[in-house]
């Protein structure tokens, strides 16, 4: 394999534009791309003509709008080249405004109030930031979603207004610094956490099928206590599916960059290169949708959900966010000379602000029905978020705090006492997995990401948040002269540390003395739950943040809280309403014939006059577990109903987190013990030993 031929063969890049566009037209195009300057119908028709023709020499015999709808999933409709011509013969005809303008129906998505059916009209509109591609005969045009009345119905619209609103600070930012620039762009690296099962074990569970986790499922002899899978040899199995999925991702233009095996069994990772925020949300959808099909080929499942096996980690995706200027400056790294570097300790105290001053947007920005089973347990940081900058960083601001002067030690050197392994240079800082916005060399990894999540939401959050504590920074530097500015920055990092360091914490977020006592000492929110955390995208101070820097409109942030709120509703209810149903139909008929052959066994054994310990211990513990289970399935369908029927969305979300999870919870115990005591023969669902350690 070809793998530079092979990069970016299915992508309509900048080399093939280059090849493909008159010189005129490219430079309108990159001028549109980079200061969003308007192009003529004329050149639409250019690229457009010059967009076809290359996609059906790749084998494109259609197009479609892909967007992102409140789904948080792509959505496509494909049209073919096709265009009748008289005498019955057709011709392959792509113009202008088909490249540049969509008509979806609205009103089939999510719009929480926005468009009603009778208002049905919306457009995708062409992004020519990101690149167009082509998978089997479809040639893929990135676009935005918005309303007839221009309202945005989608997660990609307001994280390129964040990119552009952060973009105007930043680089009045950067220029009082001395760094000359015209755009400051933020770049993503989004590692990519999932499971993969046996494709005919995964048909076997409905939970899976339906919700994406399993809700029942005894606990195996062996887990991950042994801590053998992470990092280990990769099944062969599995490396054939990796190969595959590298493959198909470089073809797409995607930097797939590492693979290797995660903590859990069967749990596995990829990891990008870092790229432009926009394209690297495109790719990682990209990447789920490879991920998912790819393993239908090998007969494997992929599975996505945060939480899809209890007592083993979960799924998350580590968001790591850096800020660059056009000009190649990232603002975020630390230089030969971190406590003189100006430009950079004023980027990460502006930082360390907007996680404090926003820290509920943050945490609203990663809250779903799935990452609710993860957030806070050993795999992810809690709901409380918090910084984590590391000891030399920490020591610097403490420094800068103290008014003292920072004493930098040389890079340690350090060896393992082997005379023929080289010495090497320690890193200045080590790293902390437990905290949810950690600080790791030039960038700032968020890590409180669940694995299905689209990343649009929570790069909008940073973006604005950062832009906001920046803004606030400029108006104080603006006022100082030239001759005053170093020890203003300095008095200024001061400052901002000094009001915001309660964020700042670098020990162990898992623990009970930060969670319980610590964290509420320094005045932290702790918001445990998706409904809970939802509320906040209404508060007047998150409005008007989001409005000010034209990310949302009050009424596109009442229409967020009011989908993300009835979405969760709906996960519930599958969850509940599945495990009502598979109880009911699967779990307790299996039970019931198992007990109809221990009874028989009893029955036969009293004829005989022998014993029957095993027979009459197992047959009580079972009825009694299948009664407790059959009344606590109806409480639980009765709870959902209760739910079902109420109106108002805010509290039906909470009741169903507060109840009938609950419930959910109580009713799973009991199954779950049924499945240590029903013969395997009997019991309907493969166990989490056979999901978890399938043949290779």
């Amino acid at each position: 394999m070809n793998v530079p031929e092979l990069f970016g063969s299915m992508v309509f890049n900048d080399g093939e534009m280059k090849k493909r566009l008159t010189p005129e037209t490219y430079k309108a195009l990159k001028m549109t791309v980079s200061s969003g300057a308007a192009l003529s119908p004329k050149l639409a028709d250019e690229i457009a003509e010059a967009m076809k023709v290359w996609a059906i020499e790749k084998g494109a015999t259609h197009y479609t709008h892909w967007f992102q709808p409140m789904t948080g999933l792509p959505a496509e409709k494909h049209d073919s080249f096709i265009d009748p011509q008289p005498g019955g013969s057709v011709i392959m005809t792509f113009k202008g405004k088909e490249l540049i303008k969509g008509e979806p129906d609205a009103s089939s998505f999510p719009s929480g109030g926005m468009r009603a059916t009778a208002e049905a009209r919306g457009y995708t509109v062409w992004d020519p930031t990101s690149y167009a591609f082509v998978i089997g005969t479809t040639l893929y045009i990135p676009t935005c979603f918005v309303s007839y009345t221009g309202e945005v119905l989608d997660k990609k619209t307001p994280l390129l207004r964040s990119m552009d609103a952060l973009s105007n600070v930043a680089t009045k930012f950067a220029r009082l610094f001395g760094v000359e620039c015209e755009r400051v762009n933020c770049t993503v690296g989004s590692e990519q956490e999932y499971f993969l099962i046996d494709r005919d074990l995964y048909e076997s569970r409905k939970d899976l099928r339906y919700t994406g986790r399993t809700l029942f499922g005894a606990e195996p002899p062996k887990g991950q206590e042994l801590e053998d899978q992470y990092f280990g040899s990769i099944r062969t199995r599995v490396m054939a599916f990796m190969e595959d999925v590298d493959e198909q991702l470089w073809k797409l233009g995607v930097s797939a960059k590492t693979r290797h095996n995660e903590v859990a069994p069967s749990q596995h990772e990829l990891a990008p290169v870092y790229e432009s925020v926009n394209v690297a949300t495109d790719h990682n959808l990209l990447t789920m949708e490879v991920l998912k099909k790819t393993a239908e080929r090998h007969g494997l499942a992929c599975l996505l959900h945060e939480k899809p096996f209890k007592g083993v980690n979960g799924s998350g995706k580590h968001n790591n966010w850096s800020i660059s200027t056009d000009t190649g400056v990232n603002l975020l790294s630390p230089g030969k000379d971190p406590a003189n570097n100006l430009l950079f300790l004023s980027t990460v105290a502006a930082v360390i602000k907007a996680v404090h001053m926003h820290a509920d947007l943050f945490r609203l920005s990663v809250a779903t029905a799935g990452n609710d089973h993860r957030l806070g347990a050993n795999e992810a940081p809690p709901a409380i978020i918090s910084v984590y900058l590391g000891d030399q960083l920490t020591d610097i601001f403490d420094a800068i705090e103290s008014g003292k002067k920072y004493k930098s030690g040389a890079a340690a050197k350090t060896g393992i006492g082997v005379s023929a392994v080289p010495d090497f240079i320690k890193d200045n800082s080590d790293r902390n997995r437990t905290s949810p916005f950690a600080f790791t060399g030039n960038k700032f990894e968020f890590r409180a990401l669940g694995s299905s999540l689209n990343i649009g939401c929570p790069n909008m959050m940073i973006n604005v948040a950062v832009a906001d504590a920046m803004e606030g920074m400029i108006e104080v530097l603006e006022k100082v002269k030239p001759a005053d500015f170093e020890k203003a920055v300095r008095k200024l990092i001061k400052d901002v540390y000094l009001e915001h360091k309660a964020i700042v914490f670098n020990g162990n977020n898992y623990s009970s003395e930060w969670i319980d006592i610590e964290s509420k000492k320094r005045g932290l929110p702790e918001i445990k739950s998706t409904p809970e955390a939802l509320l906040h995208y209404t508060l007047p101070e998150n409005v008007e943040l989001l409005s000010r820097y034209g990310v949302l409109t009050a009424r596109e942030c009442g229409a967020r809280k009011e989908i993300l709120l009835e979405q969760y509703a709906k996960v519930i209810n599958i969850e509940a309403y599945t495990m009502y149903k598979m109880t009911a139909k699967m779990i307790l008929p299996a039970c019931v014939e198992f007990m109809n052959v221990l009874s028989e066994s009893v029955s036969r054994k009293k004829e005989l006059g022998m014993s029957y310990d095993y027979e009459g211990s197992v047959l009580y513990k079972t009825s009694k577990l299948v009664d407790d289970a059959y009344a606590k399935n109806n409480k639980l369908e009765e709870l959902r109903r209760t739910a079902a029927g109420m109106n108002d969305l805010e509290k039906q979300t909470m009741y169903l987190h507060d109840v009938v999870l609950a419930e959910m919870d109580n009713l799973r115990e009991v199954i779950d013990s049924l499945e240590l005591l029903c013969s395997s023969d009997y019991w309907p669902l493969p166990s989490y030993g056979d999901m978890l350690f399938y043949a290779d």
